[in-house]
């Protein structure tokens, strides 16, 4: 049936004011590409792009589970850019991820094992993109790039880093913050691997519902992890027995109108397959919920029944592999 509206004149404030907001509302349908519905944008898939391409940890590994663990929620179109690895590999010129396309990016790309820093016209983009509002997952490989990039030492406030780099964040029995000055400490570091208790502080809406406490397998926890440390807001910590310490494991930090989440969980090793640490029913279920968050969404993904306890790991089946299919 064709849409019909009276225009004729009446009475009334509110008539006008309603009519007003009608006709603006049928001028945006006429839009092409526009979209009016309320719910339209909680309704779509997140954009996330994952940049990888070179790293001292298993940067293809990597990629292939987080997307393991993305694509199956229904939740998000999760594209890949692939930098080249040097400065003179085919395609770097070209190389010019368009970061505005997407909602979330997750930062993988580490140059730790010799590779270059993005090209400026890169890195201007990037930052554009969160100042703007885009939201920026640092995975633990990504927290050790590019230490010579002002802004993105901004974003992810806390990186690997010398001693002398910048203030290092410590946590206190009770919860709170201590700032470590410049030179004071060590460099950042971590010990060996191992189960580790994370324990969170205030209530995020990424952790909206999770346990205070809750045991993650096999994880490194960074001492002395350096940087700004402006706008840092510490989600969670974990005890390092070889410092005697306890240290951030989660922080957020914003650069402009963007949101930026970085955390140490993640780690993927030459020779892993299918790591417990990656297949933990937490760390998974932060993943997600830390996606939605940085895209500006409300946080859905609910808890689930097996979530780890204080005093359990919870971990989920390693994939078939080809022969076993």
């Amino acid at each position: 049936m064709p849409l019909r509206v009276d225009l004729r004149p009446r009475a009334g404030a509110h008539y006008r004011v309603l009519m007003r907001i009608l006709l603006a509302g049928i001028a945006l349908s006429l839009v092409p590409g526009a979209d009016v519905s309320a719910g339209a944008t909680s309704a779509r898939p997140v954009r996330v792009l994952i940049v990888d391409g070179y790293s001292n940890h298993d940067w293809r590994l990597t990629t292939a589970l987080i997307r393991r663990i993305l694509e199956p929620t229904g939740l998000f179109a999760v594209s890949v850019t692939t930098a080249p690895p040097t400065a003179s590999a085919p395609g770097w010129e070209g190389w010019r991820p368009t970061f505005s396309d997407y909602d979330v990016v997750i930062q993988t790309c580490n140059d730790l094992g010799g590779g270059p820093a993005w090209p400026r016209a890169v890195q201007e983009a990037f930052e554009a993109f969160v100042r703007g509002g885009g939201g920026v997952y640092v995975w633990h490989a990504g927290n050790n790039a590019f230490r010579d990039w002002p802004a993105y030492n901004e974003m992810i406030g806390l990186g690997w880093r010398g001693k002398d780099f910048g203030p290092a964040i410590a946590v206190g029995a009770d919860g709170t913050l201590i700032r470590i000055p410049v030179s004071e400490g060590l460099d950042t570091g971590h010990g060996d691997r191992r189960d580790t208790l994370v324990h969170r502080i205030g209530d995020h809406p990424i952790h909206a519902g999770l346990p205070r406490d809750w045991l993650t397998p096999d994880i490194e926890v960074y001492h002395y992890a350096r940087g700004p440390a402006e706008r840092l807001e510490v989600l969670s910590y974990g005890f390092d027995p070889d410092t005697n310490m306890r240290w951030p494991l989660e922080w957020t930090t914003t650069f402009g109108r963007g949101r930026v989440y970085t955390s140490t969980f993640g780690h993927v090793w030459k020779g892993d397959t299918d790591p417990a640490r990656m297949r933990c029913v937490g760390v998974q279920t932060v993943i997600v919920r830390a996606l939605q968050w940085l895209a500006g969404r409300d946080v859905t993904w609910p808890v689930p029944a097996d979530f780890p306890t204080a005093d359990r790991v919870s971990v989920r089946p390693e994939a078939p592999r080809p022969a076993d299919r």
